[in-house]
């Protein structure tokens, strides 16, 4: 097939990079006119010129699938490419985005005659050659015509589907994230009371040994186990400082508005903002009330 890339951050990239190799023509699309020429490099055709783009594309429909920042960067150029297209052309949006900006973008993208797909993608930088997992959310005719895109994109499992209508994908990866800070904040947890304990063992050994047969073995802890390997077992070059993209905040909004307790996932979430704090006021707050009502000792700055 034949597809235009919009962004080539290093999911953008190394996507655009994984379906040129799978047979697709793919055209790219950068402000930063470096990584254009990068990729042109590689064998792919490309441009700085959102004006120039559509006319690069020679199929029928032509299919746009951008990964730009979330929010408003994206509706801009979504906007911007929009009036230069054709009835029956398809707008993709693999970006970390809210799923209520689907379902606001396809009715109105539908009105010019254009078909719209959200595609939650995980993999993050491994993706280009282990492949993406893709929850996907649109009509049925679209997911179809646009399928050999997926598929290439996938793993070879073939890990990827038709979730829902617009905005079930971006819905779907935004739990799967919610799910993922709770699974790095129990881990992250685990290692701090092994840290701690009398018997502070080897970070990276334990790691390994867990990696095959235990119950916890995962692909995050596969990743634990290179960053030790990296870093030792003090992490001593990392900062404590956790930063979020939205996911997990919109995950627990959702959680409320359903009315689904999600406390896991909300304090995972509460834990990183806790990790960006070099002082508390809460805590020395607290801290006086037990002296006052107690006489508990507090250490005094």
């Amino acid at each position: 097939m034949e597809l235009a890339i919009l962004g080539l951050g290093r999911m953008g990239g190394n996507m655009s990079v994984r379906l040129m190799k799978g047979g697709h023509r793919v055209v790219v699309w950068n402000r930063s006119r470096s990584k254009v020429d990068a990729h042109i490099a590689m064998g792919m055709q490309g441009t700085d010129q959102l004006a120039d783009l559509p006319g690069m594309l020679k199929q029928s429909p032509r299919v746009l699938w951008f990964m730009l920042p979330a929010g408003q960067t994206t509706d801009d150029e979504m906007d911007r490419v929009a009036p230069l297209l054709s009835p029956g052309d398809i707008i993709i949006d693999g970006a970390n985005s809210r799923w209520t900006d689907d379902k606001r973008r396809a009715p109105k993208f539908a009105a010019m005659g254009l078909k719209y797909m959200d595609v939650g993608v995980s993999g993050g930088i491994w993706g280009i050659t282990e492949g993406y997992s893709q929850m996907i959310g649109g009509d049925p005719d679209t997911f179809a015509f646009c399928e050999p895109i997926f598929k290439t994109l996938a793993p070879p499992t073939g890990n990827y589907g038709l979730m829902g209508t617009h905005g079930a994908g971006h819905f779907v990866k935004m739990v799967h994230n919610g799910i993922e800070y709770g699974m790095m904040q129990a881990y992250g947890e685990g290692y701090e009371i092994l840290r701690h304990s009398e018997y502070s063992p080897d970070l990276l050994k334990v790691s390994q040994v867990w990696q095959a047969g235990s119950v916890v073995r995962s692909w995050l802890l596969d990743l634990a186990v290179d960053a030790f390997r990296k870093h030792g077992n003090d992490l001593a070059a990392i900062k404590d400082f956790v930063a979020d993209s939205g996911e997990g905040r919109w995950t627990v909004e959702a959680a409320i508005a359903e009315d689904v307790p999600a406390p896991v996932i909300t304090l995972s979430l509460l834990m990183r903002l806790a990790s960006r704090q070099n002082e508390s006021f809460s805590a020395q707050v607290l801290a006086a009330l037990r002296n006052e009502f107690g006489g508990h000792p507090m250490k005094t700055a």
